[in-house]
């Protein structure tokens, strides 16, 4: 089997046509997605992008690895940890989600600069041909990815047995598609759910990129803010911004998206081809008070877009909870590549209930972040439990509940006003914990080790200064608030 594997980066689910966004931001993407199967709860175990691509790499929960975050013991994955046991080849090397197909004799390949930006050469394990495409680190444009990848594809589409992931970063921070693409929403709506009452009561909120510092502890940190992305949000227009902005880069990813399957077309093998579309992680737009950044483990962050156009699957909606290593298992079988045993991987294919057009997932879903915040998600039904051990200066409380059906955007907390349910989701995170954790790496919580070692890697040391900023900005209470806690 051929497999195309687009990775777009930092891409709501929410924000694609084809799972109802109003803006026409995903036309190509919209087009896979009606001759395939769009899966509409998936979500990355581990989030942002470093333990959710960690998780992908090793079909195992960041719990386990211990790979939760952006920096420190929580960013580092032990590459050898067998001792007298290590074989000449290590267990890593045969048991990687691209191993397991180069081993299968696929001709794999990765377009990506993620095991550059993030230090993460087990990314490259499994992958004969890694092209490093970092001509931004991590924030070049579609443009600069796909001319090596139809390359690539010249030299080896028209071939049997092969993996290509391609990893686009135009939707994510900062949008920077070229000027000369221009708006293609200039004075379409922004999503109907954000009023001008939502910013008011945002714009009182503290944390990095909150509504008054959307570019991280305040607007300049890292210079004045990209053409696309406002300084602040002080008024709707600037929201509009934030919002065009955003979905200008997912535009720009799915016309390179178009670009890619028209060349598949014009090599006489699109209908040959298991074409993929997902993402590593989401993006807040105001949940949680967090803004064009990927914070929490919530509906915002860790929840995917997948898409699957392959042969033989017949066209529909999968509505059953899903791990993404769930679903990259899943392909992995489709293709004909074994996967590893239970207890290796943490994964769960459901391969011939897809093959059959059956709904069949997990019965609930635990998610973690540790690079901004140290959280966990529980996912069940139609709510979500949130637990935080530390907020990353947004004023979180420990224990949060949300009924996304009727509160997509997580605007109002449940957790006082539903104990029994919070009782529930409570226990099921405590005893998900139970069985993980005999399992954990150096045998401890690694969400305890990023707490030890100062908390989240993105806001250790800023708080001195952020509590400048408080108080200069109108918020006292919440200077007075951290400085006490």
């Amino acid at each position: 089997m051929r497999i195309l594997l687009i990775d777009i980066d930092t891409l709501r689910p929410d924000h694609l046509g084809c799972y109802e966004y109003h803006r026409p931001t995903s036309p190509h993407i919209d087009a896979l997605a009606e001759g395939g199967v769009r899966f509409d709860q998936v979500y990355a175990s581990d989030v942002p992008c470093l333990p959710s691509r960690t998780a992908l790499c090793t079909g195992r929960f960041g719990t386990r690895t211990g790979v939760v975050g952006h920096g420190g013991r929580a960013a580092e994955l032990d590459l050898a940890p067998e001792g007298g046991d290590r074989q000449f080849m290590t267990r890593l090397a045969r048991q990687t989600w691209a191993a397991r197909f180069y081993w299968a004799g696929y001709r794999t390949a990765t377009f990506s600069s993620f095991p550059l930006r993030h230090s993460a050469p087990w990314w490259t394990i499994g992958f004969q041909e890694v092209v490093n495409a970092a001509h931004g680190f991590g924030i070049e444009r579609a443009d600069q990815v796909v001319p090596d990848v139809t390359a690539w594809l010249d030299r080896h589409g028209r071939g049997d047995d092969w993996l290509c992931h391609v990893h686009l970063w135009d939707p994510h921070t900062p949008y920077n598609a070229p000027d000369e693409y221009g708006n293609p929403f200039e004075g379409q709506p922004i999503p109907a759910w954000y009023t001008e009452d939502v910013r008011a009561a945002h714009w009182e909120l503290p944390g990095p990129h909150s509504a008054q510092e959307p570019w991280g502890f305040r607007p300049d940190e890292w210079g004045p803010p990209p053409p696309r992305h406002p300084w602040n949000l002080s008024d709707m227009h600037a929201v509009t911004r934030m919002f065009d902005g955003y979905d200008v880069g997912v535009r720009y990813a799915d016309h390179h998206v178009g670009a890619l399957t028209n060349h598949l077309a014009d090599l006489g093998v699109l209908d040959d081809t298991m074409v993929v579309v997902t993402s590593d992680h989401g993006e807040g737009f105001g949940e949680l008070g967090v803004y064009a950044d990927h914070q929490a483990a919530d509906e915002a962050t860790a929840h995917i877009p997948f898409i699957v156009k392959a042969p033989g699957l017949t066209p529909r909606v999968d509505r059953a909870l899903h791990y993404h290593i769930d679903l990259y298992a899943t392909l992995a079988e489709l293709a004909g590549v074994p996967v590893p045993r239970p207890g290796t991987w943490d994964a769960a294919p459901f391969t011939e209930a897809l093959r059959a057009g059956r709904d069949e997932g997990r019965e609930f879903l635990v998610t973690t972040q540790g690079a901004w915040t140290c959280q966990r998600g529980v996912r069940v039904g139609e709510h979500l439990y949130l637990r935080t051990l530390h907020d990353g200066y947004h004023s979180w409380p420990q224990e949060m509940l949300f009924d996304l059906a009727a509160d997509p955007h997580e605007q109002h907390d449940l957790a006082p006003h539903e104990p029994a349910l919070l009782a529930r989701t409570n226990a099921l995170l405590d005893e998900w914990l139970a069985a993980q954790l005999p399992h954990a790496r150096d045998d401890v919580d690694p969400l305890a080790v990023v707490m030890a070692e100062g908390g989240p890697y993105h806001v250790r040391g800023h708080l001195p200064a952020y509590l400048d900023r408080l108080r200069a900005t109108g918020r006292s209470q919440w200077a007075d608030h951290f400085a006490t806690r």
